[in-house]
């Protein structure tokens, strides 16, 4: 190891501050479960590695941390990660991983016909997650809310460029760590412009963050109560409260009503409709109750893709006006 007060060298860097293998109650498709949480191909926060393995920035309640899984095999997991929040990260894989998600009860002679495949290839390989990061889970939301996906993912990933600390340990190359709250409360409006945050996303994730504390303890609320805390944030709707109950507290029944496309999709799916409305998609989902989450995601890694009608919404840069 490096001398007291040397920089460490890259063989230091490579041994992990903690570790552990695990052995899950499901044959885990890493970029099944994991691939929620990724705001596009250059999310600093989030790295799906050439080698198979997965990584993750984040900071946890004991600090920064990157985390390192692979799944070499079925059923078994190796997690390996770097940085004051390493035990805390590690110990929490397997919640991370959604080993504790019931699928038990899940109607799927409800399903149409075309996503009856899916499930079956999904069931034994993917569960719903659960970060147990709210404040990191609702700016990415918030981010998300009306524009298109292009704008959410520039702004994300400008957050974190701009103020976010290098990922600890070997962790790829550009990844980052969200900024303590406090740290994000001292950014001056003109920069969350610049960033490409409109101002009532930017007003909304500031009101958030005046009550971080009380926005990470959703973890320990039952899902209806954690939904009505963070619905009581001016700004916070039904939509993102879904978005990061599905990521944050592993939320199996959280569904994304007033998404520009899920409706769409998913009615598509059970009908074959192209004009799909949230009435219709609740209708759809209500044999689900307790699994619709489960069925929106199904959905998602389904393939299924209703046809599109026109041209995509062109984009506007508002950060130079």
């Amino acid at each position: 190891m490096a001398a007291s007060g040397s920089p460490p060298t890259p063989d230091d860097r490579a041994v992990p501050d903690a570790s552990s293998e695990l052995e899950s109650p499901y044959a885990v498709d890493l970029g099944a479960v994991l691939g929620v949480f990724v705001r596009g191909r250059h999310d600093p926060s989030w790295r799906a590695a050439p080698d198979g393995s997965w990584w993750w920035s984040t900071r946890t309640p004991d600090g920064p941390a990157s985390l390192r899984l692979t799944s070499a095999h079925a059923g078994r997991v190796a997690a390996a990660a770097w940085g004051p929040g390493a035990h805390w990260v590690v110990d929490d894989v397997p919640v991370l991983l959604g080993f504790d998600d019931d699928a038990s009860g899940f109607p799927d002679h409800e399903l149409p016909e075309v996503l009856q495949e899916p499930w079956r290839r999904m069931r034994d390989r993917w569960r719903v997650p659960r970060s147990r990061r709210v404040m990191e889970a609702l700016i990415a939301a918030v981010f998300e809310q009306k524009v298109t996906g292009i704008e959410s993912r520039r702004a994300w990933r400008a957050l974190l460029v701009g103020t976010g600390d290098a990922a600890p340990g070997p962790a790829p190359p550009g990844m980052r760590v969200l900024p303590e709250p406090r740290e994000l409360r001292s950014v001056p409006s003109w920069q969350w412009h610049r960033w490409g945050s409109r101002p009532q996303q930017a007003d909304t994730i500031m009101r958030a963050l005046a009550v971080a504390g009380r926005v990470e303890q959703c973890v320990d609320l039952p899902a209806s109560d954690a939904r009505r805390r963070l619905m009581a944030i001016d700004g916070v709707g039904e939509w993102t409260a879904a978005e990061v109950g599905a990521r944050a507290l592993g939320d199996a029944d959280a569904v994304s009503f007033g998404d520009f496309h899920l409706a769409g999709q998913l009615v598509y799916a059970f009908t074959g409709r192209r004009d799909g409305t949230d009435a219709d998609m609740a209708l759809h989902l209500e044999p689900f109750v307790g699994h619709r989450h489960r069925v929106q995601r199904l959905v998602e890694l389904s393939g299924i893709s209703r046809p599109a009608r026109g041209p995509r919404a062109s984009v506007t840069d508002h950060r130079r006006r």
